[in-house]
């Protein structure tokens, strides 16, 4: 018990001054980040008025599973399907800002004379703002629902996940303090080989056995089967040399794509929360105060160089995704700071080395300060905007607003571009899965083999043993590479429309087949000693008849069915259930309206109202497309259709519209009862004498319910149990009744028989 009391100690003393910083910050309305990070400050060995964290190590280890869990957390909320409908607008954006961005701080770092990594990886911290902080400032400032705030969480989503990218390339330039360009393209063929095999791998078989207990699975199962899933998938990455976040981060992408992944959310949530906090914590720890005080010039001009830099470089990124110059400013004011990945950038700097210890304090403080900022950025954007606009001339302005990029969704696609991109991705895909399982079997399987037939004579049984089943197991995947496509709408239009397409049509079956014979001549290069013709005679046979096989052609069909069944689970789910957005909704934004969601609270003064009484339309502009109720979904409500407490309101309108209905949600609300204690209820027992003025009345007569706000609940007759008052009875002298109520109207009741 002694080794535990340490960690139970500094636990005990982190959770409870956590608490308490963190009801400060609630209070004043900051975001409770910045509470662990002053919590962990209090509790550091740089504050020697107070207690102190007795074992750090611990602490840290903590933090490093609480990195782990919050980008499980972030996975569980991502999905690589939201990435490729966002277009082009986005994307562009986001690969600005983290350049220009990166770019600032290396300069800055150089500016200073610090090193080579330091620069790099400061360039890394600066080029992440916050998702949760500016979530968090939308929500306090009532600008979750407005168009431009949506734009910037889809930036924020992609920074996510180049961040992560970002994590893994750090790591191969700290391995290698001067790696050169081949170094460099090798680290990002390894991220997309593995990060493509785990989502296929992973999307294929999850969802499969998620189906298959989902009877049996209760809430505590299937928590201890995600956390299981998601350290299963961290102790892999870092088998192949990436972090264990990365690997967290994609089983939660994976889990989001099952039906659980709402459920598997909330579960996760305390657990993040615990884990989360300490790690914010132990960032905190690490923050010396004369650190801050010989830094003081560095730390002003980090912050200014976010606040300069994200309000012009961001305002020109999101313009170059084609949002207006008011909007581009609104989108790149409210991304001004920096904050949880820049911790974690920062903390794998430390853990790997490179970076120098004054940095993670510096970075820090700069993160607590742009934090305090951003809501003051938020409402400076539409002030700068309207000063811009006064001082620049108004061609300038119109050529600006002008300056947008063709989104590829509102042009239609080249039938060649389709075609090629779509053969090309399914040859990457399905040529990375048949290595997967080469590699394995020639990993694990042929040492097996090899074992249970020793000797020399019986060496080549086990080599042609695993050559068969290695390519028995691969030929679903070699004959979807080859086949697939051949027979889709745009390979028929274009061999219908001139004979010239035809040949390189054919071209493309013969490059897909003769990648496809590549795996068979490398596996029978590496467990025979064949002839090289002879070798690719047997491969380009072997993909012959994988095409000719029926066999073949069903189970690669059953295994695609399969798998695209699993990634579109949770969209067929929300078809069923109502959630998925209406089609038109793309088509209002072009127009400057779009539609979001207000949930009704419980304690709104809206419930029970039918949409007819409160008349939203004439008070607020916006209009009530559907109603969320559950799982149930009300299209097109009429006037009689009557509001719930926790309703969730789909409503067409503007951003302003939007404010004015926001505002009136949170202002209609019934408060809190300021005599809630006096509120008890008691059973008291009253004798009917004979001056009572009841004597001779009925229950309603006598207004006991009505004037008194009591309730009579039985008749004592002598019997076990007590009597039913009929409403018709009289009362008379010497009944004995039973009453509920409050105390303070017993009281007056008693008083007045």
């Amino acid at each position: 018990m002694t080794t535990l009391e340490p960690m139970i100690q500094d636990l005990a003393l982190i959770l409870i001054v956590s608490g308490i910083v963190t009801l400060v910050f609630k209070r004043l309305k900051q975001p409770l980040v910045l509470g662990y990070i002053v919590a962990g400050f209090l509790v550091s060995p740089h504050m020697p008025y107070m207690a102190s964290v007795v074992d750090s190590e611990n602490i840290h280890l903590w933090a490093d599973i609480g990195v782990m869990f919050l980008l499980f957390s972030l996975g569980l909320d991502f999905s690589f399907k939201k990435i490729l409908k966002m277009g082009a607008s986005p994307i562009i954006s986001t690969i600005t800002i983290i350049f220009c961005m990166s770019l600032l701080g290396v300069c800055v770092g150089h500016a200073f004379g610090w090193s080579k990594m330091d620069c790099i990886f400061l360039g890394g911290m600066l080029a992440m703002s916050s998702t949760t902080i500016i979530y968090k400032a939308f929500d306090d400032l009532g600008l979750r629902q407005q168009q431009f705030a949506g734009m910037v969480m889809s930036v924020l989503i992609l920074e996510d996940i180049l961040a992560i990218v970002m994590m893994v390339m750090l790591s191969a330039i700290a391995s290698d303090s001067s790696p050169d360009g081949g170094q460099m393209l090798g680290s990002v063929v390894k991220i997309a080989f593995f990060l493509i095999l785990w989502l296929v791998v992973g999307i294929f078989a999850i969802p499969l056995f998620l189906r298959s207990v989902r009877r049996q699975m209760n809430n505590e199962m299937l928590l201890i089967v995600s956390l299981g899933l998601c350290c299963a998938m961290a102790v892999i990455s870092t088998k192949v040399d990436f972090s264990s976040a990365f690997g967290a981060f994609i089983m939660g992408s994976i889990l989001a794509e099952t039906i659980e992944a709402e459920r598997i959310e909330k579960l996760v949530e305390p657990v993040k929360n615990l884990f989360g906090a300490i790690f914010f914590v132990s960032v905190g720890m690490l923050v010396d105060p004369q650190i801050l005080v010989d830094y003081a010039l560095p730390i002003f001009a980090l912050v200014m160089t976010i606040i300069i830099g994200q309000s012009v470089f961001g305002s020109f990124a999101f313009m170059l995704g084609g949002e207006s110059l008011k909007a581009a400013m609104r989108c790149g004011f409210s991304m001004a700071q920096i904050g949880e990945f820049s911790f974690i950038i920062a903390s794998l700097g430390l853990s790997l080395g490179v970076i120098g210890d004054f940095l993670y304090p510096v970075v820090v403080a700069v993160s607590v300060i742009t934090t305090f900022l951003t809501p003051y950025m938020i409402r400076l954007a539409t002030p700068a905007y309207g000063a811009l606009e006064h001082r620049l001339p108004t061609k300038l302005i119109k050529a600006l607003n002008q300056l947008t990029m063709s989104h590829p969704n509102s042009a239609e696609s080249n039938k060649w571009k389709q075609l090629l991109s779509q053969m090309a991705f399914n040859t990457i895909v399905y040529s990375i899965l048949s290595a997967a399982v080469v590699t394995l079997m020639l990993t694990f399987f042929l040492p097996f083999a090899r074992k249970m037939l020793p000797g020399w004579e019986l060496h080549w049984y086990a080599n042609a043993i695993t050559g068969v089943l290695t390519v028995l197991m691969i030929a679903p995947f070699l004959r979807a590479m080859v086949m697939k496509k051949n027979h889709s709408e745009e390979w028929k239009a274009l061999w219908a429309e001139s004979n010239r397409n035809r040949l390189p049509l054919l071209f493309t079956v013969l490059l897909r087949a003769m990648i496809a014979a590549g795996f068979v001549f490398y596996l029978c290069n590496y467990l025979s000693r064949f002839t090289p013709a002879l070798m690719m005679t047997i491969g380009i046979a072997a993909v012959i008849m994988m095409m000719g096989s029926r066999r073949i052609k069903r189970s690669s069909i059953r295994l695609e069915r399969l798998f695209i069944m699993n990634l579109h689970s949770r969209d067929i789910e929300a078809q069923v259930h109502g959630k998925k957005r209406p089609l038109y909704e793309g088509k209002l934004l072009d127009r400057d309206i779009h539609i979001a969601e207000f949930e009704i609270p419980n304690n709104s003064l809206w419930m029970g109202k039918t949409l007819k009484q409160l008349n939203l339309a004439q008070k607020y502009g916006v209009h009530v497309s559907s109603i969320l109720r559950g799982r149930y979904r009300l299209n097109i409500p009429d006037g009689d259709s009557i509001i719930f407490p926790g309703d969730v309101l789909q409503v067409i309108g503007s951003d302003e519209q939007f404010t004015v209905f926001r505002q009136a949600i949170e202002r209609e609300q019934q408060g809190e009862d300021p005599e809630l204690e006096k509120r008890e209820m008691k059973l008291k027992q009253l004798i009917i004498g004979s001056n009572s003025p009841f004597i001779g009345q009925t229950l309603m007569e006598s207004g006991i319910r009505d004037h008194y706000n009591c309730m009579v609940v039985g008749l004592e007759e002598g019997k076990e149990s007590l009597s039913p008052y009929h409403p018709n009875r009289r009362f008379r002298e010497g009944d004995i009744i039973w009453i509920v109520g409050e105390e303070a109207s017993l009281r007056a009741l008693l008083n007045e028989t």
